[in-house]
């Protein structure tokens, strides 16, 4: 190491002496070089496009010890083990790590036994750890998974606010934060969240390099049951055997597990629940087996190293674009194609909201647990688990307390404590200067907003499911990264069409588009695409007569046509502003005054995309690419 600059040449020589590499990927030369200048960075990369090494290698170039701040003990593990067979010393803290080897480890970082520490975000209540780190000497502080700090972000951590305290301690230190699956305004609260620009320090290096993933097929199923989900997971398992099922709760993982077992698979399970031990072990399991099936949550998979994985099924809708692309993000990181596909209930949606009502407590709430911690920590320090305060507090949402607990600590009135091995915090009083709580009030009104961004993006996924044209299209632009295309070859809305503009109508079609916009005038916007296409198929259907739809003028209008048809020109005239779908679970469509203009052929010069027949049949076929 010598004080000379770096360079482009030197950098390297140093990546191919270090890690055996010939060439950087697309971004990781410029951040390394940024970091090693002592500028800040914000990095945004696709997953699986070598974030983890602009840290290590930075980490090897710099004299002393880089902290990285992960929030997923598995992440921790892969990487230590990984860098520790290239003979580089680094460690990690967090609550699987028992109390004697906790001493011996945070003797290691006092005394810069280390060049790569990883640390839960937790960790930072410990005083033991934050004694150890005021006595190191950090060269490099890394926020892995940097969107956990934004409160607008899918996958906000509370514990990570606590970074910017840290980073006041020390310094100077550079830092690089990191992340796949930030939006403009994500990427502007990380920047702020860590007080990056504020003097002392100079404004961050923020690079994107974009959010591409062409080898990635995007596909949304809609299933009106869960045996048509089963089938097409099986069919997704046959084809290609290695990969990750996402369901939203415990609940479902254990069921679609079971089913699962039951067709003779041993998937691997992985949940929020399960403890220390039994992750370690089946993050272990999946590494180790040569085609590993997961059924899980989203607890599993952030930072999962390996390459292989071949489809992602999502057997529940997640609550947001980021988070869908985050978990797809998972497949295919060796550059080869894989299957994603997400199975559509509306039912499924009610979960979701759920989750953006324990993310978002009220007022009421708060004050309940915050009432409820008073007393109880009011003689001595109290160690509890968030289900422990949840039957204090007498409320069920176990979310909403954990969400409480983090809000009653930022304003100041409680400070917690994790300690080795155990996964309780010990939570004791502060001092209270705001005896009318007017800090914790101003965090409570705060999840206003938050509750509507929230639910906004929930909005997003769901005209995601819903568009008409080209999946990546629509991702890329929701991240700010416009798409070269309107098309590509790997979606199920582009893959068994070829590009087509707008054209005139003939006369039939004028008369299929005039039915169709006469139908859903009648069904008064009360209804979703399913029920209109039965509606003109004139099916025999329980609920259509439940709600007196055989009744209407346009029933069995369309015999000949079937309901993907018919949803497909519902599609086609949604592309074309004819009709309107509701952003809730529901997905009513409704007619536009353009669709009322087009129905009544008053509308010179109207061209649609006319729906081409497609060729999906019921079966798979191997999604290929070549990038």
């Amino acid at each position: 190491m010598t004080d000379a600059p770096w360079t482009p040449e030197r950098l390297h020589e140093a990546l191919r002496q270090h890690f055996g590499y010939e060439a950087f990927r697309d971004g990781q030369a410029e951040a390394i070089l940024n970091l090693l200048a002592g500028r800040d960075v914000v990095l945004v990369m696709p997953t699986g496009s070598g974030k983890s090494l602009c840290y290590q290698l930075t980490a090897l170039l710099l004299p002393d010890v880089t902290v990285v701040v992960s929030p997923l003990i598995a992440l921790m593990k892969d990487q230590v083990d990984a860098l520790e067979r290239q003979g580089i010393a680094a460690t990690f803290l967090n609550s699987s790590v028992d109390s004697a080897e906790m001493a011996y480890r945070l003797d290691g970082v006092r005394t810069g036994r280390y060049k790569l520490v990883y640390v839960a975000p937790e960790r930072f209540r410990n005083r033991r750890f934050a004694d150890a780190l005021a006595q190191a000497r950090v060269s490099l502080f890394t926020v892995d998974e940097a969107h956990c700090i934004s409160q607008w972000g899918h996958d906000f951590r509370p514990d990570y606010l606590n970074l910017k305290r840290v980073l006041d301690k020390l310094g100077s230190t550079r830092v690089l934060a990191v992340t796949a699956t930030a939006t403009p305004d994500v990427r502007e609260d990380i920047v702020r969240q860590l007080g990056l620009g504020e003097p002392p320090r100079e404004p961050p290096t923020v690079s994107v390099t974009g959010f591409a993933r062409p080898n990635l097929y995007l596909a949304v199923t809609r299933c009106a049951r869960h045996h048509q989900k089963f089938s097409r997971l099986m069919q997704a398992i046959k084809t290609y055997r290695c990969g990750i099922v996402y369901c939203s709760t415990r609940k479902m993982v254990d069921r679609v597990a079971a089913r699962l077992a039951s067709e003779g698979l041993a998937p691997i399970t992985y949940h929020g629940a399960m403890t220390d031990g039994e992750r370690t072990a089946a993050q272990d399991r999946f590494m180790a087996e040569a085609t590993p099936l997961v059924v899980a949550t989203n607890a599993f998979g952030m930072g999962v190293d390996r390459s292989d994985l071949r489809f992602v099924v999502h057997w529940d809708i997640p609550g947001s674009l980021e988070a869908y692309y985050q978990e797809v993000g998972r497949a295919g990181r060796d550059g080869a194609s894989a299957w994603c596909e997400l199975l559509f209930n509306f039912a499924d949606v009610h979960t979701q909201h759920f989750f953006i009502d324990g993310a978002n407590p009220s007022s009421d709430a708060i004050l309940a647990v915050w009432q409820t911690v008073r007393n109880a920590c009011e003689a001595e320090p109290v160690t509890a688990s968030i289900e422990q305060w949840s039957v204090l507090a007498g409320i069920s949402n176990e979310m909403q307390v954990r969400t409480i607990l983090g809000l009653i600590e930022r304003a100041r009135l409680i400070d917690r404590e994790i300690l080795p091995g155990n996964r309780a915090y010990t939570t004791r009083l502060l001092p209270n200067p705001d005896p009318d709580l007017k800090e914790l009030k101003r965090l409570a009104a705060g999840l206003d907003e938050k509750r509507q961004r929230d639910e906004r993006k929930l909005e997003t996924l769901l005209r995601f499911v819903d568009h008409p044209g080209c999946r990546h299209a629509f991702m890329l632009n929701y991240f700010g990264d416009q798409s070269s295309s309107a098309s590509c070859s790997a979606c199920d809305r582009c893959q068994y069409r070829a590009p087509h503009p707008p054209t005139e109508l003939t006369e039939e079609q004028w008369i299929e588009v005039q039915k169709v916009l006469s139908c859903v005038t009648r069904m008064k916007g009360r209804f979703g695409a399913q029920r209109i296409a039965q509606v003109l198929r004139g099916e025999n259907n329980e609920a259509l007569t439940r709600h007196a739809l055989d009744q209407l003028s346009t029933y069995g209008l369309m015999p000949d046509k079937s309901v993907a048809q018919i949803r497909a020109m519902l599609d086609a005239l949604h592309g074309a502003g004819c009709v309107a779908v509701t952003p809730d679970a529901y997905r009513m469509v409704s007619i536009t005054p353009k669709g009322r203009e087009v129905m009544m052929r008053r509308l010179e010069g109207f061209r649609i995309a006319w729906p081409q027949k497609r060729q999906r049949a019921s079966g798979f076929r191997r999604f290929r690419r070549n990038v």
